[in-house]
């Protein structure tokens, strides 16, 4: 997102992203990595933290800012090459990135029902955790679902993030072929795509045996997608710092909270009637508008409090104690975020196992704060891990006295 007071540039920087120097963003990091945090802590099976996390007291959640945020770094990721190389490199690197997505989302799915078969068979477990995942019908008919596998058109709830991810993905280069003629084009592409979900019905098949969509229909989050995307590239100005912007912000955040908090909505039955009633304003599967204009709301006052190009965030180097913790665990949050993908992949799988140890356990508050510190440290240990082997060190020159050889 462009700091206030920059121009959005020439209207060709505006239709092309990557004209501007690729380069990290201190502020896309660290609400990436919180992201990661939030969504280990939501995929935990009956987790008490998963009562404090911000899905709670808004329409929007976690999986908008994954998704906003993918956008920008996309932007980033990506632009240059559309530039540089022109649509067809530009298409092919990002088909390359689809590629990796698509079997991080397979290899997560095959480890996780591995684990869960694994452990029912062990019989050292009462619970039966390849149902508690729906997973029974694809092990019932294995052949066919394992081509509705590879294929997408098999797609359980658990594991719908990522081939969301990969089909707006694959729908990236359109927009910016649209963007180079007149981006107005690409935006009127963005709003009739998410238009066909929400009222045109348009929708991927989940399962082979049912009606049953994706639980994201990638038609319908492509637009918080795009969002990220465009702020980032330039087709969109940043919004400017206002008291009356950031009242109105705020006014909005403060008001759905009556309106999600589930013990709220649980005890005024009129509020169970309009969430009733106007659901498919606020609805999960096609990114209702409502879950759209909270995200806005938050993601404002979220830009606003970390500063131009997140100073607020930083430290002062003369900072006492508390400064020094806060960037020791910055930089933590902030390599999570840099490592997104393969943090996420493992989270997932992590979760289920964590949920696993709580079931040993017991559910006390105690010991799902510990599990909780334990997923922490662990999505922490893949993000550097990941960082680590991404840097090629075997590749380092002068590591070796044979290094010249």
């Amino acid at each position: 997102m462009l700091p206030p007071g920059r121009s959005p540039g020439r209207a060709q920087d505006r239709a092309d992203p990557g004209t501007r120097p690729r380069m990290r963003d201190p502020r896309l990091d660290f609400f990436r990595g919180l992201t990661m945090f939030i969504i280990l802590i939501a995929h935990v099976p009956n987790n008490w933290l998963a009562l404090w996390i911000p899905a709670r007291f808004g329409f929007s959640d976690a999986t908008e800012v994954f998704v906003f945020c993918s956008g920008m770094a996309s932007a980033i990721a990506f632009g240059s090459v559309f530039r540089d190389r022109g649509l067809l490199m530009g298409t092919l690197r990002v088909g390359y990135r689809v590629w990796q997505v698509y079997w991080a989302h397979i290899g997560l799915f095959l480890a996780v029902a591995a684990a869960m078969v694994a452990l029912d068979v062990s019989l050292l477990f009462e619970r039966g955790y390849t149902a508690q995942l729906n997973l029974i019908r694809f092990f019932n008919n294995a052949a066919p679902n394992l081509v509705g596998l590879l294929t997408l058109t098999y797609v359980p709830n658990y594991f719908d993030i990522l081939p969301m991810y990969l089909v707006i993905l694959a729908m990236m280069p359109v927009m910016i072929a649209l963007a180079r003629v007149n981006r107005w084009l690409a935006f009127g592409a963005v709003s009739i795509v998410w238009l066909g979900a929400n009222v045109g019905g348009w929708a991927l098949p989940a399962e082979p045996w049912s009606n049953r969509e994706w639980f994201f229909n990638p038609f319908g989050w492509q637009l918080v997608f795009f969002t990220g995307f465009a702020l980032m590239s330039g087709w969109l100005p940043a919004p400017p710092v206002k008291r009356w912007i950031v009242a109105v912000a705020a006014l909005i955040v403060l008001f759905t909270i009556p309106l999600a908090y589930f013990r709220i909505t649980g005890a005024v039955p009129a509020i169970r009637a309009w969430r009733s009633d106007w659901g498919f304003l606020i609805q999960k599967t096609d990114f209702g508008i409502l879950r759209y204009i909270h995200f806005l709301a938050l993601a404002y006052l979220a830009w606003v409090a970390v500063g131009p190009n997140g100073r607020r965030l930083i430290a002062p180097e003369t900072g006492g104690v508390l400064a020094r913790i806060w960037r020791r665990l910055l930089a933590v949050i902030m390599k999570v975020g840099q490592q997104s993908l393969a943090v996420f992949v493992v989270s997932m799988f992590l979760a289920q196992l964590l949920g696993v140890v709580l079931d040993v356990l017991g559910r006390s508050n105690g010991s799902m704060l510990l599990i909780n510190l334990i997923g922490f440290s662990l999505i922490t240990a893949a993000a550097y891990g990941a960082g680590w082997f991404k840097s090629q060190p075997w590749r380092t020159k002068g590591a070796h006295p044979d290094a010249a050889a």
